[in-house]
């Protein structure tokens, strides 16, 4: 049997969530919350310390919340664009700070992109990270998930080249799924296209859409250098698999500069350098 415990932003949202859990598989089932807002690092920070002092091992810390398409700059309480902040600059910090517990589990990172990440301008813009000259709800979002597939891509070689191979990274999407992710961070143009667009057959339920994520989590022999998700038309919808993944999500280069820039950013430098935790 699983524990989950789930990182959310809404207690309320969060207590409903683990009573329909409770409903359906028993008033037994181990689910509890954590309140954490992936927008604020201090938040991040007393969440993780909370599940250290409280969650014994970590199996797989699945990276899988995120804003999207945010019509106008916003920024984070740090400073940062919010797409950037929240998918990317949270998931950085609470990964850097589970490591160690997720090693010594000998855990996994599941890191949930999108295939938005192939349909911006394709790389990092380092000049102007906030997007203040040019800020753009869909390509600012894509640079978002490139990052995060980046930061999964570039802690996949720093393991293998310090020889800790106990934790293993994975990368993932959900395809096209009807979720509630557009309609709390999307303008009102963009919430009636993917409303339209939920009405198709090139998009299918939140829970196939959760399905890339599971294994991910728990199936063994899969890739680490991948991106899993629906294997159906335009890679959509379908049943689960190894997806198309363009060469451009781990160039190494723009990888290593990123990583350097969100270690400053966050505050926090990751020490792969030392011994494996035993």
């Amino acid at each position: 049997d699983a524990t989950v415990v789930m990182l959310n932003r809404s207690l309320d949202k969060s207590q409903a969530a683990i009573a329909e859990l409770k409903a359906e598989f028993g008033a037994d089932a181990e689910v509890s919350v954590v309140r954490t807002d992936l927008a604020s690092l201090a938040s991040v920070r007393e969440a993780a310390a909370e599940i250290l002092k409280t969650v014994p091992r970590i199996d797989a810390l699945i990276c899988n919340a995120a804003i999207a398409q945010v019509p106008t700059q916003r920024l984070t309480e740090d400073g940062f664009e919010s797409m950037l902040g929240t998918n990317h600059y949270g998931h950085f910090l609470l990964c850097g700070l589970l490591f160690e517990r997720i090693e010594e589990s000998k855990g996994r990172i599941v890191v949930v992109s999108s295939l938005g990440y192939n349909m911006g301008i394709k790389t990092i813009q380092f000049d102007d990270m906030n997007w203040d000259s040019n800020y753009h709800q869909n390509k600012t979002y894509s640079q978002s998930k490139l990052a995060q597939m980046m930061f999964a891509y570039e802690l996949q070689d720093r393991l293998a080249a310090t020889g800790r191979t106990d934790v293993e990274v994975y990368v993932c999407h959900p395809g096209s799924s009807k979720t509630s992710l557009i309609t709390t961070s999307g303008d009102m143009a963009t919430r009636i296209t993917f409303w339209l667009m939920s009405l198709s057959p090139i998009v299918q339920s939140a829970e196939k859409g959760s399905w890339p994520e599971v294994m991910c989590a728990t199936e063994k022999g899969l890739e680490q250098r991948a991106l899993y998700g629906p294997t159906g038309f335009m890679e959509f919808v379908g049943p689960v698999g190894k997806g198309t993944l363009h060469p451009h999500a781990y160039d190494k280069v723009v990888m290593e500069q990123l990583w350097d820039v969100s270690e400053e950013a966050v505050g926090f430098k990751w020490d792969l350098a030392s011994e494996p935790v035993a």
